[in-house]
């Protein structure tokens, strides 16, 4: 069973950063695809970006681009999101989910329904 945790959220103010991590465990993590998505109450969930299975390729929602970055140590099993100049709209859950795929796939994974395991979440609140 693979598991997945994240850590880092928390309370920042506007302007702020944060970094999130997310541990997996119970898989093969240089098979995955990564990804990271969000969702604030009352909202449906949110792509945020996605990273290939080496962390060659990375593909980031339109509207985190030049803020948010992700990457991923494999030596680690860990996939981070460094997230820069938060806005109050950027406060949500932030969740990391995992996608076995095949070596060489891309990080085109912009879908919910496209990953197999998920984390529990970590809130992220942005105050103005």
């Amino acid at each position: 069973q693979v598991q997945l945790v994240e850590s880092g959220g928390g309370l920042v103010q506007a302007g702020g950063s944060l970094r999130l991590s997310c541990a997996v465990s119970g898989g093969t993590f240089s098979r995955y695809a990564m990804g990271w998505f969000r969702q604030a109450p009352g909202r449906k969930r949110e792509f945020v970006a996605a990273i290939s299975w080496s962390g060659g390729d990375t593909y980031p929602g339109e509207s985190m681009i030049g803020r948010f970055t992700v990457s991923r140590d494999n030596a680690k099993n860990t996939v981070y999101l460094q997230m820069n100049s938060l806005e109050p709209e950027d406060t949500a859950v932030y969740y990391c989910a995992s996608k076995y795929v095949r070596f060489g796939s891309s990080a085109n994974f912009p879908h919910a329904y496209e990953y197999d395991y998920w984390g529990q979440g970590t809130q992220v609140t942005v105050s103005s």
